[in-house]
């Protein structure tokens, strides 16, 4: 495959390992997620912040679990249909567009992350998944 014709599938193929729900620096939640959550899971948002969410700073995380991993994974993701923006993007982060080596670093961990890939292909396909994304959810749950 013409490297000028990779997309994000051709990077990263998940294995659903559960390596990516182990938390690192906590997985930060929009409004929007905490409101579909709340309600795929049956509970007020209020109640999905003070029983399932840490605060880091000023913005709610996923509490992570004795084993480190967010409190929703079960072998497998137990939230999935409503998973966080930030889930949603994973390994399609602007981390590695501030800085591309981030995409080497999240694969030393992460088993579908190819990391044989040239840094500007990393970078295209980065910015493809995540204006996906954007469109998928739209803008007003971008920022996280």
């Amino acid at each position: 495959m013409e490297s000028n014709d990779m997309e994000p599938e051709d990077i990263f193929s998940c294995k659903m390992c559960g390596e990516c729900c182990e938390g690192y620096g906590g997985t930060y939640l929009t409004p929007i997620d905490i409101q579909q959550i709340a309600h795929y899971i049956g509970v007020s948002d209020k109640e999905f912040i003070t029983t399932y969410c840490d605060i880091s700073g000023t913005r709610p995380v996923i509490t992570r679990g004795k084993d480190g991993k967010c409190v929703f994974f079960k072998s497998l993701c137990t939230i999935h249909p409503v998973k966080p923006r930030m889930c949603r993007a994973w390994p399609f982060i602007e981390g590695v567009l501030r800085e591309v080596e981030n995409w080497r670093l999240m694969g030393s961990a992460c088993p579908g992350i190819n990391t044989d890939i040239p840094d500007e292909i990393v970078i295209r396909c980065v910015k493809t998944a995540l204006k996906r994304l954007n469109e998928e959810m739209g803008d007003h749950d971008r920022n996280i």
